[in-house]
């Protein structure tokens, strides 16, 4: 296998139009997106848009186990590390950029992006599957966003995705990180077809065969109608186990402050099997990441999707500054040791302050990196 971090490929469609075919290659590590990725797919998109010989892009993962399992934030750990608190990360901050910059054009891009999600997606998978315009959701499909025992939130515009979904779905998502799987995905607005995992290339095959038509809106359409046969010859709709559980979810988080959502859903696990994973998982996450994360949540519903990324990138800077994200990352992914000391011991704890400081940029930033999206 290449080393190349992204395989690009260009099919040609019955009409004489191009299909791009863009490969995330990083099987190792389960495809988790690197600063070579982004900075490979972003020309790559923006020439595309561009070239009005390109009628659709392709989006996958090699291999079968993940699409994406996340950003590569080992790499952001050593970088954050050869700085003191409150300093520069400048890799970290790069990568964050770029990152939201990224999914920002997927979320807005002009042609169909179709993304094949099968197997693992999460964290940055998330953002980049939440972005494309006609997402595919497979029987093996695993979703999360596990950023809490990170020391980090739901980013990658998951304050835009996760207020969208079906009541507060979203929150008890990003603030448990519970794993779902393909249909309940579905259910949740991430993905727009259920089509059996072994049928990859036969929907390469029907993007290709299609004559795509000449403007953007043709091309939306012809990627639907395509994508709607595949799924109707080969559905792998199943159980929905996440929202069967709807109203008691509903339940468990209709409280005023995310200490009072956690506590109940640690009573509710007492007589709920289903719940008491998620309970131990709470008592793996960092108290500051749960207090930001909520006030993310509440505070972030009536913003644009640009504004969402503005803000989370300040909020992603001020956690490359801080003590929390590092010390995840490094008992959980690097000297996997899970048990990882935190700046506050319990979520009660967590001042107003430190919430209040993650959601502006240091003082550092003149201008904002991101002030060009709308």
């Amino acid at each position: 296998m290449s080393d190349t971090p992204v395989v690009f490929e260009t099919l040609d469609t019955a009409d004489g139009q191009q299909l791009k075919r863009v490969r995330l290659n990083a099987e190792k590590s389960l495809n988790s997106l690197s600063q070579a990725m982004i900075d490979a797919l972003q020309p790559a998109l923006d020439e595309w848009a561009a070239d009005d010989a390109v009628a659709a892009v392709f989006l996958e993962g090699t291999g079968d186990k993940a699409f994406c399992a996340g950003g590569d934030v080992v790499s952001l750990y050593h970088d954050m590390r050869r700085h003191a608190e409150g300093e520069p990360a400048p890799v970290a901050e790069r990568f964050f950029t770029t990152e939201y910059r990224l999914d920002h054009t997927v979320h807005t891009y002009p042609k169909p992006i179709v993304c094949w999600a099968d197997g693992i997606v999460m964290g940055g998978g998330v953002g980049l599957l939440a972005g494309t315009s006609h997402g595919i959701l497979t029987e093996r499909s695993r979703l999360a966003m596990p950023e809490m025992p990170l020391g980090l939130f739901p980013d990658v515009g998951g304050t835009f995705f996760l207020g969208r979904m079906p009541g507060r779905m979203g929150y008890y998502l990003g603030i448990t990180g519970e794993h779902v799987f393909g249909s309940d995905i579905f259910e949740l607005g991430l993905g727009s077809y259920m089509i059996a995992s072994d049928q990859r290339e036969t929907v390469v095959e029907a993007l290709r065969a299609a004559r795509w038509g000449r403007s953007d809106r043709d091309r939306h359409e012809t990627a639907s109608q395509v994508l709607a046969g595949v799924w109707q010859a080969h559905d792998a709709s199943g159980a929905t186990p996440l929202m069967d559980r709807f109203a008691t979810i509903q339940a468990l988080t209709d409280h005023a402050t995310p200490g009072a959502v956690v506590e109940a859903i640690h009573r509710a696990a007492d007589s709920d099997e289903s719940l008491q994973s998620v309970a131990k998982g709470l008592g793996r996450a960092c108290p500051v990441s749960q207090a930001v994360f909520d006030r993310q949540y509440r505070g972030g519903r009536h913003l644009s999707l640009a504004e969402c990324f503005r803000r989370e990138l300040a909020m992603a800077v001020q956690a490359s500054r801080r003590p929390d994200f590092r010390e995840g990352v490094r008992a959980l992914l690097v000297d996997k040791d899970r048990s990882p000391s935190w700046s506050v011991p319990s979520l009660a704890e967590v001042p107003e302050a430190t919430i209040d400081a993650h959601f502006t940029l240091p003082a550092d930033y003149t201008s904002h990196p991101l002030a060009d999206l709308s």
